[in-house]
């Protein structure tokens, strides 16, 4: 086909390849190296850095704006804090920019800001500055939101720095980047896989599945700190949104030239969220998540890091499912009855507007 006459599709946002070559190809190409930057744009990380400072933009269009366990104010908060958190800085400020659609309800927008209120108080952060914008009935459904933030390295962050060195000499980044992976390090998730494109899913569909299966939505940059200050150890973390954990691991596995072995028996999923995968004949890898992380841990910290995760309500499904390898490149499974499949990098999230 002729790349003129191509034209944007719902994948380019879904995570995944689509998305991956787009962002690759268009976008990159017309803005690397502009600005110097310790994690700069091409590095195609969770955020940028730029000296001591963090920066990341999120936007968000989910559909519909209101779903089980939350709405779009709590995915615009948690979504930036956690991206700017898995770099290894703490967020402390953030910027909110709102597209309403006329006719949208004051009283939902209070509830979506309301919503922001709470996890702006969780996660510890404030809305400084913003910008609000209203677009013509028909044109938008209901409101999408922008939020960037700011973070900054802390004495947490270099606790954990001094200590991936003892273990790891040849350690050069001062961030928490997707490349950091060496053969050996441990990979650990912090929870159970699903629920969030589960939940939207069933919002978009009105199915029901027999339980009621809620968003995980919620910002995790306080564990992040803790676990970087209480134990440390720790190369890289992600959280496997769009596309869900095959396309997280993949990316570490493209960007650390490593292989990732996981272990089915050792991923955490629902019950009812596996039968709903089911029935619908999804991949519960392939679905994203709002409130888990993917941890890259050198091998003799990653007892200490599981224990302190388990210790904590956001933890408390933490398994270690893998470990990264030289003996293949890509992202294997050994199954539970003992063989080996590739865990491609999806196409794209098999749920739409989830985020």
């Amino acid at each position: 086909m002729n790349g003129n006459n191509e034209r944007v599709t719902m994948l380019h946002g879904a995570g995944g390849t689509v998305m991956h070559d787009l962002v690759k190809n268009h976008i990159v190409k017309h803005f690397k190296n502009i600005v110097k930057a310790e994690v700069p744009l091409q590095a195609m990380d969770d955020a940028a850095a730029i000296g001591d400072i963090v920066l990341k933009s999120d936007s968000h269009a989910v559909k519909p704006i209101f779903f089980p366990g939350g709405n779009i104010g709590h995915i615009a908060i948690s979504g930036t804090v956690n991206d700017i958190a898995a770099l290894g800085a703490e967020p402390y400020a953030l910027a909110c920019g709102v597209i309403l659609e006329e006719g949208f309800k004051l009283s939902d927008f209070d509830k979506i800001l309301a919503s922001m209120q709470r996890m702006c108080i969780k996660a510890k952060v404030g809305i400084v500055t913003g910008d609000t914008k209203v677009i013509e009935k028909g044109a938008l459904g209901g409101c999408v939101m922008n939020v960037s933030g700011i973070g900054r390295r802390t004495e947490a962050t270099e606790k954990n720095l001094r200590i991936v060195r003892h273990f790891q000499d040849s350690f050069k980044s001062r961030w928490l980047l997707d490349s950091n992976l060496i053969t050996g390090n441990k990979i650990i998730l912090s929870g159970t896989l699903g629920e969030h494109g589960i939940a939207i899913l069933s919002a978009q569909q009105g199915l029901k599945f027999g339980s009621k299966i809620e968003s995980d939505v919620r910002p995790l940059n306080l564990l992040m700190q803790k676990l970087l200050g209480e134990v440390g150890g720790i190369v890289s973390i992600k959280d496997p949104t769009r596309g869900g954990l095959a396309d997280c691991l993949n990316e570490f596995s493209e960007k650390s030239k490593t292989g990732i072995l996981i272990h089915e028996d050792k991923i955490p999923i629902r019950e009812d969220v596996n039968a709903a995968c089911e029935m619908l004949g999804l991949d519960p890898l392939e679905i994203g998540n709002e409130g888990k992380i993917v941890i890259g841990v050198v091998e003799k910290k990653a007892d200490q890091v599981l224990d302190l995760l388990r210790d904590t309500e956001d933890g408390k499904d933490a398994t270690i499912i893998g470990e990264v390898t030289k003996d293949f490149e890509g992202v294997a499974m050994k199954t539970i009855i003992g063989g080996k499949r590739i865990v491609a990098r999806p196409i794209g999230d098999p749920v739409p507007r989830i985020c």
